[in-house]
């Protein structure tokens, strides 16, 4: 059977930037794409930008990286629960980065109507990651790996300007829900969507262990996202969840302006 245009297009995009394939290893830390595999990408209605691969880490390959990070020694003092790296990443989060990019490659893409949108459209156009960010060099230098105890989670904001459009978040451990609300929300309420009383708008966005989030365009600067992890606060879609200890890798790239000072 030949293949179809989507196919040689994949192909030819992967070879160009990772080279020929090679062997598969059931030991690396992070796995190999096998042909005809797909990971599957959801967008998130009323926000332009969001993306959320959940299936992205097998729970062999979440444990693997969990070893790696715990490896670096970056948690010595149980009172850290933040660490930054800038310029050359570990090895672990540039083999994550090229994962990404294959990721994104080996997308299938599920379109607001539930329409399937063939392999060059979406990442040319309204897929998870633009193709001039997916193939910028490097895709990421700057990483933040959390771990957060039961209760603990991150206060409303938009990433700083010191970093380019093009955010991923890879969640460990414990699933939680991220909330979404625009940056200019006293102008963009329920009522702008059709509600009635002007109330806040929140989205909530569920992070399983192992999926990947990726933030562009108008969810990376117009919308602020948080966890709140207190009591009351988890649930989803009527189910309060179970509040454990919870990893999260978030990688960015600094702005060249950001380099320089």
């Amino acid at each position: 059977m030949e293949e179809d245009d989507d196919d040689q297009y994949k192909k030819q995009v992967l070879a160009c930037a990772f080279g020929e394939s090679s062997d598969s290893n059931d030991d690396a830390l992070y796995p190999a794409v096998e042909e005809g595999e797909i990971y599957s990408w959801e967008s998130v209605e009323g926000i332009d930008g969001l993306w959320m691969c959940r299936d992205f880490l097998p729970e062999k390959h979440q444990n693997l990286l969990l070893s790696a990070i715990h490896g670096e020694g970056l948690f010595t003092e149980s009172s850290y629960n933040q660490a930054m790296k800038f310029g050359d990443l570990p090895n672990w989060a540039i083999d994550l980065s090229r994962l990404i990019q294959k990721a994104v490659c080996y997308g299938e893409t599920i379109s607001l109507d539930g329409l399937e949108l063939d392999c060059k459209e979406q990442m040319e156009e309204s897929g998870p990651l633009p193709f001039d960010l997916l193939w910028r060099e490097p895709l990421f230098d700057q990483l933040i790996t959390n771990m957060y105890k039961p209760g603990e989670g991150i206060s409303a904001h938009v990433d700083l300007l010191r970093f380019e459009d093009g955010i991923a978040i890879v969640s460990l451990e414990s699933e939680c829900v991220m909330h979404f609300s625009r940056a200019d929300q006293e102008t963009y309420s329920q009522k702008a969507q059709g509600g009635q009383d002007g109330s806040p708008v929140k989205i909530p966005v569920l992070l399983n262990p192992g999926s990947l989030l990726l933030i562009y365009g108008e969810a990376r600067y117009s919308w602020k996202h948080e966890i709140n992890r207190k009591e009351g606060f988890q649930t989803w879609k009527g189910r309060e969840i179970i509040q454990k200890k919870r990893t999260s890798v978030t990688l960015r790239k600094l702005c060249h302006s950001a380099e320089d000072s």
